[in-house]
Parts: structure tokens; C-alpha cells; sequence
């Protein structure tokens, strides 16, 4: 049977949705405002499989014969984050928005989190993760308190000195604050932000970051895959993003490159089913910050390590990279942005050269990944696996 490698390069959009306006994103294009200000990208590899001949991609040349099958898929869901963006491309379409907090936690939380983890918060409200530390990350080293903060994510992040507070205590804070940000309240997220460093200015997040989400509301394609006996293995923040609902084994990673590096363990052991992988660095590092040319060295290191990936898989394996959303380094602030995906397919058993167009929803891809694996599909989603197979 065939087995899937499944790379999420995270953040990696391809241009804005008829309705990025309403988001707030009108005009951004986070792989095309890169290539406008790097037009000596060199990312061959993606290109080979098709990248440019995408619909509507006219800043990367089209080549004559792609190897690989592409396209570009557009977001149901109402949302631009990493949790909205995964759980669709599972098959779960989330209608409503999570709750955002654009002035901070309210009260009761704050005085409730106080009181159950005995640690004072300070700041409280939504901050660039690495300008909090800046104004936030000396007070909490000389005092103990724990930095509370949000975005216009969905998210409830506690940042804490790993030399303060030792990172077990840290995750359990996170697992009450998951805890009380649940109802009324509930948030997709809560991330503990741990750091290092001397002084200010000279403060660095660590690779100690744990994500503890909403369990998944319905059955997604993961679910299905396991409960047929097959493998659902998790590298880089995936276990995270379903909160360990439908995955059979996971490893965490440091950065794009262990991940990557960790993708190509699972491909070379005996595992049959799906290997899932989130590259978070495109985002985390790159995208949130606004630094385009870190993100377009990080395309350039993802791409070169494309060719590593192909020969390690069977002859049976296909092999889908997509991302999750965009977050164009070129655009106002420090949020995601409401993009079409990519889509790249390549394998042996895969036809060369179709190109499956633009899809109506990222669950196209999971109700794909289902139908190539030979079990149930979600309710959402149009498989495009008469398409692609020889």
C-alpha cells in the first residue's frame, strides 16, 4: 500500500483570498512579496515539482515538465492561524472564529491563573513575542512572575527565564491555563514561550515551546487513519496542534532543518500510513517577525534538502507539501495572513505535470490523503485521487 509523507511548510502562502480584505490582508502575498524582494531565490527543487506553474503564481517561472502534480487550495474555515488551518486540511471546517482577547485577558482569568499557579503575571495584554521580552524579560527574571500575553492569534502564551522558572513548571502552568481558558473563554492555544539570555536585547526563545490546543470538535482524517491500524506519526508541533487526538507516535523538533532531519528517520523505518510534519520556522521565526530575508534563506534551506527527502522514500511512498496560511514578512504588524495555500504532490505512482487547479477547501488534501490510504473520509473535503494516480 502507499504510505504519505506529509510536509507542512508553515505560513508559506501563495497570495491573497477574495476575502483577505475582511482579514485585514488586502494585497499580501507571503512567497510573492519574497520573491519580488529576492528575485534570486533559489528554490529549483519546488520549482521542479511544479511550483510555478501553479494558477496564478506569474513571480516564479513555469517550467515544461514538472515532476510532481500542484496546485493551490482556499480556506472555509473563518480563520488565518495554525489551528484553523490544520483542522481543515483534517477535515474539520471551523465556522465560528476562536476567540481572540485584542485587549489583553480579563480579570477573572488573570486572578484565577494567579491563584492556582502561585506566580504573579505581568503585561497581560497582545505583544510581539520578542518585543515582550524585551520590555517584560528582566522584571521576570529579578521577580519570578510569569509574562502573560496574547496576539491576533487566538492564543494565551506564558513566556518564563529557563534559569527562573525550570520548564516542567512552566508546561504545568500552561496545562491550567489550558484548564481555565475553556467556554466562554476558550482560546485555541496556550503556548509556553520559554527563553534565555542575560539582559535585554540579548533574550532568545527556545526550541522548549509547547503548544496545548482544543481536543479537535469531530473526527478528523488523522482519527481515521488510526483507528484502521495504521501509523500517524507526528514531527514538529503536530501533536500539539490535535492535542495528541489521532496520533499514534511524535517527536518535537528544534528548528526546519531537525524537522526535517527527523521526517527522513521516520521514512527510512518500518511504518506503514501517514508521516506528518509541521516546519514552523517560516513562521515563527520569519513571518512573525517581519524579517523577509530570513524567510527566503529558510525556503532556500527547506528546497535544498527536497532531493534528501525523494530519495529516501519507497517506491510506493507520495510525498504532499502545502502549507497552513500565510504570513507575509512584507506586510503591516506581526499576524498571520488570509492566503491561498500551495500544493505540491509527488511519487512513483503519481502522474507528472496535472495540474489540479485552485481546490474549494484545504480539505481537499486530507480527503485525499483518506482516499490513497483506503479509509473512511470526513465529512468535508473532495479527494482529488483519481486525479493524481497513474
Amino acid at each position: 500500500m502507499n504510505r504519505i509523507i506529509w510536509i507542512v511548510i508553515d505560513s508559506v502562502g501563495v497570495g491573497a483570498l477574495p476575502d483577505a480584505k475582511a482579514f485585514g490582508d488586502e494585497g499580501v502575498n507571503t512567497l510573492g512579496h519574497i520573491v519580488k524582494e529576492f528575485n534570486d531565490i533559489k528554490i529549483p527543487n519546488m520549482i521542479k515539482l511544479g511550483l510555478g506553474n501553479i494558477d496564478e503564481i506569474d513571480y516564479i517561472n513555469s517550467i515544461d515538465s514538472p515532476i510532481g502534480s500542484f496546485g493551490r487550495c482556499n480556506e472555509v474555515s473563518q480563520g488565518k492561524d495554525t489551528t484553523t488551518g490544520h483542522w481543515e486540511m483534517t477535515g474539520l471546517l471551523v465556522d465560528t472564529p476562536f476567540k481572540t482577547f485584542e485587549n489583553g485577558f480579563p480579570k477573572e482569568i488573570i486572578d484565577e491563573f494567579e491563584r492556582r499557579t502561585g506566580r504573579k503575571v505581568v503585561a497581560n495584554k497582545p505583544a510581539s513575542g520578542t518585543a515582550i521580552l524585551d520590555e517584560f524579560g528582566e522584571h521576570q527574571m529579578k521577580t519570578g512572575d510569569v509574562i502573560v500575553y496574547t496576539s491576533a492569534d487566538s492564543v494565551f502564551q506564558i513566556a518564563a527565564h529557563e534559569d527562573i522558572i525550570p520548564l516542567e513548571e512552566l508546561y504545568d502552568m500552561c496545562k491550567i491555563a489550558r484548564e481555565i481558558m475553556m467556554g466562554e473563554y476558550a482560546v485555541a492555544r496556550v503556548i509556553a514561550r520559554p527563553y534565555v539570555g542575560p539582559c535585554k536585547g540579548q533574550f532568545e526563545r527556545t526550541s522548549n515551546r509547547r503548544d496545548y490546543s482544543l481536543n479537535p470538535f469531530d473526527k478528523t482524517v488523522l482519527d481515521n487513519i488510526k483507528e484502521n491500524g495504521l501509523d500517524v506519526i507526528g514531527v514538529g508541533k503536530i501533536e500539539d496542534i490535535f492535542n495528541g487526538q489521532g496520533i499514534t507516535e511524535a517527536i518535537h523538533t528544534k528548528d526546519n532543518m531537525d524537522g526535517v532531519d527527523q521526517t527522513i528517520n521516520y521514512i527510512k523505518k518500518d511504518n506503514k500510513g501517514l508521516i506528518f510534519t509541521n516546519l514552523v520556522d517560516f513562521d515563527s521565526k520569519y513571518g512573525h517577525r517581519r524579517n523577509i530575508k530570513g524567510y527566503k534563506e529558510a525556503l532556500e534551506e527547506f528546497d535544498a534538502r527536497i532531493p534528501e527527502i525523494i530519495e529516501s522514500m519507497n517506491e510506493k511512498d507520495i510525498l504532499i507539501i502545502n502549507a497552513d496560511h500565510g504570513n507575509d514578512p512584507a506586510y503591516i504588524g506581526t499576524d498571520h495572513t488570509r492566503e491561498y495555500i500551495p500544493l505540491l504532490v509527488y511519487g512513483k505512482d503519481i502522474k507528472e505535470g496535472v495540474n489540479l487547479g485552485t481546490r474549494k477547501s484545504f480539505a481537499d488534501i486530507g480527503a485525499t490523503v483518506a482516499d490513497i490510504l483506503n479509509v473512511p473520509k470526513t465529512k468535508n473535503g473532495t479527494s482529488f485521487k483519481n486525479e493524481l494516480m497513474k
